[in-house]
C-alpha cells in the first residue's frame, strides 16, 4: 500500500517517522513537525490506511497497519529512523517493532533505533467512540452545504468544541463542490473493536522505547506500567503535566522537549 506522506526538514538529517491516532492524519502534526525539524531532524508524517489521503483497504487492523509501515521504510530506504506513534499510531508502533525485530538480516540495516509511544499502553481498550461515530454518521453529506451545519449535528453527540473542530477536519469538498470524509468511515465503524485490541504477536522489544503520557488522560495509568515494563524493559514513561490525551498538542513545547531530549540520550 502507498501511503500518502509529507517531509518536513533536512533529507540529510536523522529520520523521524511519525503516525498519528484515529480519525486523524498526517496534517493534525505538521505544525509541530516544524518545531522537531528545527531540532535537526528530517520528519515523515504519514497518512495511515483508512485515513487522510491514504487508500481505503476493508483491511483494519495493527497487523495490517504495521506491514503498510515495513513496506514504506524498505520503500523509501530509511536507516534507523525514530519511530513515533500516538495513540491508535503508537499502537501500529508497538505492533510493528514486534513484528519486525531488529535482527537477522535487518542487522545490516536496521528498521528503527529508538521507539516513541504517545498516550496508550499495549493492553485492551474497551470501545469508547460509539457515541462519535454515531454522531458522524449522522451529518448527511448529501444535502450539507457548510461545516456549520456538520459541526451543530455533531454537537449533539460531542460535546467538546475541540474535539469536533479535531474531528471536522475530515471534511473535505471534492472537485464536484460536495463535502466527503478523508476517513473511510463505514470501515472504521465497523472494525473499532480492532482498534482497541490488545496487541498480537507480544514479544520483548529492548531497544530504547519511551511511553509519553498527559497527566490528565487516563489512557496509561499506574497499573499499566508493569505490564509495559514487561514489553519493553528498555523504555521509561514521562508524564506530561496538565495534558490530556493529545499531548502533542495541548503541551507542543513540553512535548518537542521531551521526545528531543529522549532521542538525544539526556
Amino acid at each position: 500500500m502507498k501511503l500518502f506522506f509529507r517531509e518536513v526538514g533536512d533529507p540529510a538529517h536523522p529520520t523521524i517517522i511519525i503516525l498519528h491516532g484515529l480519525f486523524g492524519s498526517s496534517d493534525n502534526w505538521l505544525t509541530i513537525s516544524k518545531s522537531i525539524a528545527a531540532e535537526g531532524y528530517h520528519v515523515y508524517l504519514i497518512d495511515q490506511r483508512n485515513h487522510g489521503q491514504s487508500p481505503r483497504h476493508e483491511v483494519f487492523d495493527y497487523d495490517s497497519m504495521a506491514a503498510d509501515l515495513h513496506e514504506f521504510i524498505r520503500e523509501h530506504n530509511l536507516h534507523k529512523p525514530v519511530l513515533v506513534g500516538h495513540s491508535m499510531g503508537g499502537k501500529t508502533v508497538m505492533q510493528y517493532v514486534m513484528n519486525y525485530p531488529n535482527e537477522g538480516d535487518a542487522a545490516a540495516n536496521p528498521s528503527y533505533s529508538k521507539v516513541v509511544v504517545v498516550d496508550i499502553a499495549p493492553k485492551f481498550y474497551p470501545v469508547h467512540h460509539g457515541e462519535i461515530l454515531r454522531g458522524l454518521g449522522a451529518i448527511n453529506l448529501a444535502t450539507l452545504n457548510n461545516r456549520n451545519i456538520a459541526d451543530e449535528t455533531l454537537k449533539n453527540y460531542e460535546p467538546s468544541p475541540t474535539v469536533r473542530q479535531f474531528l471536522l477536519k475530515n471534511l473535505y469538498r471534492t472537485a464536484e463542490g460536495r463535502f466527503d470524509w478523508r476517513i473511510n468511515l463505514p470501515v472504521i465503524e465497523r472494525e473499532i473493536h480492532s482498534v482497541g485490541e490488545e496487541l498480537n504477536n507480544p514479544r520483548i522489544v529492548t531497544e530504547p522505547t519511551l511511553f509519553i503520557r498527559g497527566s490528565e488522560s487516563g489512557y496509561i495509568a499506574d497499573s499499566d506500567l508493569p505490564g509495559i515494563r514487561k514489553l519493553f524493559p528498555n523504555s521509561r514513561v514521562e508524564t506530561i503535566a496538565d495534558a490530556g490525551h493529545w499531548v502533542q498538542a495541548e503541551k507542543p513545547a513540553e512535548f518537542v522537549q521531551a521526545l528531543i531530549g529522549f532521542i538525544k540520550g539526556q
